[in-house]
């Protein structure tokens, strides 16, 4: 016997004979609806005031804006670049991600997974303590406590790893791009930690007790399990995390000596990012100078606009990620 198709219903519209529509169901669509569209709004208005502020100062510049290796926006004529700022707000990330993302999945899964309940209360608050410090705060330690106790370390990685020249120590103080990454660590651990802890706490638990029903061993469980199930969340609380270390500003202010130079050993002072120039040089700056700024924000702006859609591209092209995509 034939069947003949079902109409689709749209889920906005009463069907016909139906009952209408609560008022309160129109108008929390209508709300979402406007959140959305506000949203785009204030991200394309962000983007043409940059831009526009941006064009006004490269259109004075007299060096190149992506190679030139000095910042000078307020001489006549000026002569700015951002190759020093790319370099240094890159490095000092990168350096963050790879010391603390691996470190705060640790700890996520501790607190998740391994911890007794009456432990992984009173840790998981602490951690939510972490995260609701203030930037300034970080870097007031960073300055009085980090750096002065940082010199043996960098000592040891120069006897050991100094003949990389990457690690290479000429003594100095260690305010460079290896202590800021170090100091970005910290701050963006508790927000890596935070959201792969609620990810790995919704695995599914009829697979967790049935492979420790098969004789699995609590690691086994996690890695055949638990993990798979929150890839997707450990990338998207890394790329959050990233988000911060990119444009955190005053921390990495209070704690780095910057300088237009590109130095190959990261800890010895060299570099800048994007967040601290602005922070240092906006209130000294004239007009073109605040131009010159605006237009290293443009450059930053973008950087984490790919950085946010190669971490959805990753996750979209996984067909376990499906359901984080929705």
């Amino acid at each position: 016997m034939d069947i003949a198709p079902t109409a689709s219903v749209d889920p906005t519209k009463a069907p016909p004979g139906g009952p209408v529509r609560r008022p309160g169901d129109r108008v929390f669509l209508g709300l979402s609806k406007g959140s959305g569209i506000a949203l785009l709004v204030v991200m394309a208005a962000i983007a043409v005031f940059l831009t526009w502020r941006a064009l006004v100062a490269l259109a004075e510049n007299e060096g190149n804006f992506l190679t030139t290796f000095e910042w000078s926006a307020n001489a006549n004529p000026p002569v700015f670049g951002i190759a020093v700022l790319a370099y240094g707000t890159v490095v000092s990330s990168i350096i963050a991600m790879v010391l603390a993302v691996p470190v705060a999945v640790g700890i996520a899964l501790f607190i998740s997974h391994y911890a007794p309940r009456r432990l992984a209360t009173p840790l998981a608050y602490t951690v939510d303590l972490l995260a609701a410090v203030p930037s300034i705060i970080y870097g007031l330690w960073g300055a009085l406590f980090l750096v002065p106790h940082l010199t043996g370390l960098y000592t040891w990685l120069d006897e050991y790893l100094g003949w990389t020249g990457i690690f290479a120590y000429n003594g100095g103080a260690p305010r460079s791009l290896f202590t800021v990454g170090i100091l970005l660590a910290i701050m963006i651990l508790p927000i890596v930690t935070n959201v792969s802890r609620e990810v790995f706490k919704q695995s599914p638990k009829m697979q967790e007790e049935a492979a420790l029903a098969l004789g699995a061993t609590r690691w086994e469980v996690v890695r055949m399990a638990v993990l798979p199930f929150g890839r997707s969340g450990v990338i998207s609380a890394s790329m959050l995390g990233l988000g911060r270390a990119l444009g955190e500003t005053m921390a990495v202010a209070t704690v780095l000596s910057p300088n237009f130079l590109i130095n190959a050993s990261l800890l010895n002072p060299g570099g800048g990012t994007f967040a601290q120039n602005i922070a240092a040089g906006f209130k000294e700056a004239g007009d073109i100078g605040r131009d010159a700024l605006i237009a290293s924000g443009l450059v930053l702006f973008v950087i984490t606009l790919l950085v946010n859609g190669a971490a959805r591209l990753i996750i979209a092209r996984r067909k376990e990620y499906s359901g984080a995509n929705a």
